[in-house]
């Protein structure tokens, strides 16, 4: 079930690439340089995630990725629903989880996408949002494995809509989670091999 398009094709238009433009802002690599602590590019896994900034050894710096990684999703979504609608913000969410994976300032090369994504999912329906969270937070303390987590909170979330609603989020939903888990390949052939790192190691 898809959201019915109200917003004027222009407007909506110009909300998905002004939500691009604000999902494609790489915090992970703004943070990292201006703490001094080098390229997280060059580090560990070269993913500009919360969860590479960690293997710099600095929490605080790993933190403020996350958080401000989730909220430049979220905002999309809460600017284009105060201006336009339902349908913009679907477009919104959309648009700055695709500018966080491919962001064009870093030559189209970004990151998974997780913490985007649940800032999207807390921003379109809250309560969804935060089923998504503590299911991440919950499989990562069974696990200690991030991208398991990841794996189980995105897939969680169509599941969660289904049962509780908004049904029109499932399509958004579904794509999203999709994504998540195609950049996560490599993730999960390690996850099937058992040489996935659990989070805290760090990576040479």
């Amino acid at each position: 079930m898809l959201p019915d398009l109200t917003t004027a094709p222009l407007l909506l238009i110009a909300i998905a690439i002004g939500s691009y433009l604000l999902g494609s802002i790489p915090f992970g690599v703004v943070i990292t340089k201006a703490m001094g602590l080098g390229d997280v590019r060059a580090i560990g896994s070269g993913n500009i995630g919360a969860t590479n900034v960690l293997r710099t050894g600095n929490k605080p710096a790993a933190l403020a990725t996350l958080l401000l990684d989730a909220a430049k999703g979220a905002v999309a979504v809460l600017i284009a629903r105060a201006v336009a609608g339902e349908d913009a913000a679907q477009v919104a969410a959309l648009m700055s989880f695709l500018g966080h994976l491919f962001p064009v300032w870093l030559g189209f090369k970004g990151g998974k996408g997780v913490a985007t994504f649940l800032g999207t999912l807390l921003a379109l329906a809250w309560p969804i949002g935060l089923a998504c969270c503590a299911t991440w937070l919950v499989a990562l303390a069974v696990t200690r494995i991030s991208s398991a987590s990841a794996l189980v909170a995105s897939a969680a979330a169509a599941l969660y809509l289904w049962i509780w609603g908004p049904q029109s989020l499932i399509a958004l939903a579904v794509v999203l989670a999709a994504l998540v888990w195609v950049r996560h390949a490599a993730n999960i052939a390690r996850l099937m091999n058992g040489t996935e790192p659990k989070v805290g190691r760090k990576k040479s």
